[in-house]
């Protein structure tokens, strides 16, 4: 690793909570976050804050904003300037809020509701708004009842159900994400289960079109874009591992190839790709620990299988750019920018959340 030329992880401004923090995003197009967790008394919190000369200025903070704490968010699904946050919440709903209106009238800001699970959604990613405009504006949940649920804020009711076995017992799902949605037909989604489970699922056609099993609980998973045709994956897993999938080509047996490395001598909670440099992305772990890599492809990125001689992806090998402890507690959340390259948000389990900015990614 050369710090030389190494990206520069610098915190810009922090702040002390006054609840635990689950999740934190950028409302695209402003300098404002939003900050969702769970007070003291159970109850779900939302704060807005915004980016100011010499910090951060609180623009709303309510510690009762929902019944049941909130353990997930995200604008996804919200047009540029309409500020809808869609949140999950630990007694398994789902609702959509405005966060323009919140700031006003936090009474008037609730558009939509619905109950999703049956106990906690552990997660939730949109698609179709700002940062993708193919395709109707929808949300994916996943559940603590192992279900996988696609939402048209259209209407209350699942517009997909993927639903485990009635013989096996559910697993949990901790993690859900949109891609591959290139046009207006094509959407993919990719959850991950608390038994390394890795699951895609085409909406198009309503089938799942590849699994496998990385042998330890998923964390998290993400497209490189979402906008694009699948490209590659990181899923990122308890005890130290994440993965990073080349999504091109798929072997009839052998499915996509990977690249594997080990990370933070803990879990590694998260990962999230830079969106204006699909090959650079950041983990976040256990230890309180950033660590941002660079993906590199290799020379040609198809081969031919020894044994049947089909078409079958080669891997590319991780960068490790630069890493840094920025907290003694596991980092929970983490959003890049979607329009100031290197302008981060972050929150850990030391009730704190802070703004970074990552210098020199240009050079990568």
């Amino acid at each position: 690793m050369n710090t030389s030329s190494a990206p520069q992880m610098i915190e810009y401004a922090n702040k002390s909570l006054d609840y635990t923090p689950h999740d934190t995003r950028w409302l695209p197009g402003t300098a404002k976050l939003a900050v969702t967790g769970v007070s003291p008394s159970g109850k779900g919190v939302l704060s807005i804050h915004e980016l100011v000369r010499d910090g951060t200025k609180d623009l709303f903070h309510d510690l009762s904003f929902r019944s049941s704490g909130i353990k997930c968010a995200s604008f996804g699904a919200s047009r540029l300037g309409d500020g809808h946050l869609a949140m999950g919440c630990f007694d398994g709903s789902l609702s959509i809020c405005d966060v323009n209106v919140a700031t006003s009238d936090a009474n008037k800001s609730d558009l939509f509701g619905v109950k999703a699970h049956e106990g906690i959604i552990n997660a939730l990613d949109g698609v179709g708004g700002t940062t993708c405009s193919y395709g109707a504006p929808e949300l994916v949940t996943g559940g603590k009842d192992g279900c996988v649920k696609v939402w048209d804020q259209r209407t209350t009711k699942p517009v997909v159900t993927l639903k485990p076995d009635e013989s096996s017992s559910a697993r949990d799902c901790w993690t859900v994400a949109f891609g591959d949605s290139y046009n207006n037909e094509e959407r993919s989604i990719l959850a991950g289960f608390d038994n390394g489970d890795v699951k895609l699922f085409d909406l198009r056609t309503s089938k799942i079109v590849w699994e496998t099993n990385v042998e330890n609980g998923v964390t998290s998973v993400q497209f490189d874009r979402q906008d694009i045709q699948k490209n590659k994956v990181v899923v990122t897993t308890l005890e130290s591992q994440f993965k990073c999938f080349d999504m091109q080509v798929q072997h009839p047996t052998d499915g996509f190839a990977f690249t594997s490395e080990r990370a933070h001598r803990s879990t590694v909670w998260l990962s999230k790709f830079l969106p204006q440099n699909r090959d650079i992305f950041l983990t976040g772990g256990g230890n309180g620990g950033l660590n941002i890599y660079k993906y590199h492809y290799p020379q040609t990125r198809v081969g031919k299988h020894v044994q049947d001689g089909a078409a079958i992806g080669i891997a590319g090998s991780v960068e490790l750019l630069n890493s840094r402890v920025i907290s003694t507690q596991p980092v929970t959340s983490f959003d890049w920018s979607p329009d100031r390259q290197g302008l981060c948000c972050l929150s850990s389990m030391d009730q704190t959340f802070r703004i970074f900015v990552v210098t020199k990614l240009e050079k990568h």
